[in-house]
């Protein structure tokens, strides 16, 4: 699948975000999943994890990159963001290695 240039809603670029940080650990458990699918309606949840499921690290990488980029985010909304992802990495009692750099490269995106 191509890098398309398609515009994401803040909520949609944040559960396309939490499902990339539920996969860091090449490990996406039903915690994780059931916590990301709380967020968001269920139809757009299957159709984000679809477009998910179909692409690689680094082109979910570029996408998140290149939908961050569209948007302006508030310092608050960043910490809302960052506090997901850290509640997300840690729902399975671990933060392994791979979160952490995954963490660090999101950190690095987002501000």
């Amino acid at each position: 699948m191509k890098n398309e240039s398609k515009y994401w809603s803040k909520q949609e670029l944040k559960i396309y975000i939490l499902l990339l940080c539920a996969k860091a650990d090449s490990i996406e458990s039903d915690v994780e999943i059931n916590m990301i699918k709380s967020k968001i309606d269920s139809k757009t949840f299957d159709r984000l994890y679809k477009e998910f499921s179909c692409d690689d690290e680094d082109l979910c990488l570029d996408k998140i990159q290149s939908a961050v980029a569209k948007h302006e985010y508030s310092n608050k909304e960043l910490k809302g963001l960052r506090k997901e992802i850290h509640e997300l990495f840690l729902s399975d009692k671990q933060y392994n290695l791979k979160e952490r750099n995954l963490d660090r490269l999101l950190d690095t995106m987002l501000y």
